[in-house]
């Protein structure tokens, strides 16, 4: 939930038992007249070492939200950090290197090159970045995600659960502080999703990461230990410990608000 935003120290994070956090997090498109304010002045804490779901209807700024706290999009005011590091005072090669050793990403689309085998697509960032995995960390998140048999396997061989297992384990393999999934079941079934988001619940209670997850399914939802609901690029309500049904009741209010305001809104999509 919102909070008094702190007295801004440039570079050091107000508070070292989060895993990242904004403070007073604007972001706008455009300019004058047609500007549209994606997010509205937003203060957030993402606790270390939890799973935490940011849900919201469309236009609310959810997905916004998760580029600027993961440093893949720029921020129009306001501060955030990644751990003790406040990353929007820092240049494209410093936000580079950060995001490459600190965070894993996991997105709807899976994002494997389709030429290169599994086991090649898990280790590309570091490949990239000229460094070696851990080796008995890389093969205890293979085997816990079962891919030890499909190694050898290029992204077509495999079924789209396989896919964003693989997108899983690479997201996992540099030892990341933070992983952030934006829609990560939405490309899949019933039984792949429930698979998916298993592993990213094991992420948090067994590997000890910090899980950030943008979804529209309170089912998905209902694996956090947090769930954050936006609105209008504000945060309006959270649930500890939350169950499908009553995300699902909480979502309703948004529709119930949308539909008094009538046809004549313009959305802009996350």
């Amino acid at each position: 939930m919102s909070t008094p935003a702190p007295d801004h120290v440039p570079g050091r994070a107000p508070d070292t038992g989060v895993a990242a956090r904004a403070r007073a997090l604007t972001k706008a498109y455009g300019s004058g007249e047609t500007a549209v304010l994606a997010l509205d002045s937003v203060d957030v804490d993402i606790a270390r070492g939890r799973f935490t779901a940011v849900m919201g209807p469309s236009g609310s700024g959810k997905s916004t939200l998760m580029h600027c706290l993961a440093g893949l999009d720029s921020v129009s005011a306001g501060q955030v950090w990644v751990g003790g590091t406040e990353i929007t005072g820092l240049r494209e090669r410093e936000l580079t290197r950060l995001r490459r050793d600190r965070i894993g990403f996991m997105f709807q689309s899976f994002n494997l090159v389709p030429t290169l085998t599994a086991a090649e697509n898990i280790t590309l960032p570091m490949d990239i970045a000229g460094r070696r995995p851990d080796a008995k960390w890389l093969d205890e998140v293979i085997d816990r995600l079962g891919l030890r048999g499909r190694l050898s396997h290029r992204p077509a061989q495999l079924s789209g659960g396989q896919q964003q297992r693989v997108a899983c384990a690479r997201a996992l393999a540099s030892r990341p502080e933070l992983i952030f999934a934006d829609e990560p079941t939405g490309n899949l079934d019933s039984r792949a999703g429930l698979e998916v988001l298993g592993f990213l619940r094991d992420a948090v209670a067994e590997l000890g990461r910090t899980v950030v997850m943008v979804t529209h399914d309170p089912g998905a939802a209902a694996h956090a230990d947090l769930v954050l609901f936006l609105a209008d690029g504000r945060i309006v309500d959270e649930m500890e410990r939350p169950t499908a049904d009553a995300v699902l009741e909480r979502m309703k209010r948004f529709d119930v608000v949308r539909g008094r305001l009538g046809d004549d809104v313009t959305v802009l999509e996350d």
